[in-house]
């Protein structure tokens, strides 16, 4: 699996802390999508949420083993332009549970150009 996994700067108790400039990406144009963002786990989702003050989307759930969203419903999403970006870096994946997360992750490096905001791995989906 070589995909993005998860994203980005850790803070407390594992939460991104994005930059400025990725806050301000993730910002603008937000208004037309229902998720600025996507990243694995909930820790990462919630510090950019926090952060920018729009819906991030955790994918995989807390410790990104939960099968929701499926990669089927994930891509539809993004065909639908409903996700902006998808946030990539670590992911975090125990040994039990499901590999939705790394499936969504692995597809996303496959089919979207990456470049670099902040520190932190973007993709544009839209």
């Amino acid at each position: 699996m070589t995909g993005p996994r998860g994203g980005g700067m850790g803070g407390l108790l594992g939460t991104s802390t994005p930059s400025s400039a990725l806050v301000a990406a993730l910002q603008a144009d937000a208004g037309s999508f229902t998720w600025a963002a996507a990243v694995v786990g909930s820790n990462n989702a919630a510090g950019y949420q926090l952060a920018t003050e729009l819906p991030v989307m955790a994918v995989g759930g807390f410790n990104g083993t939960d099968p929701a969203p499926t990669l089927e419903q994930f891509q539809q999403l993004v065909a639908d332009g409903k996700i902006h970006y998808f946030i990539g870096g670590s992911m975090m994946q125990g040994e039990t549970g499901s590999d939705a997360a790394a499936r969504i992750s692995d597809w996303v490096a496959a089919n979207f150009q990456a470049r670099t905001v902040g520190g932190a791995i973007v993709y544009d989906l839209s």
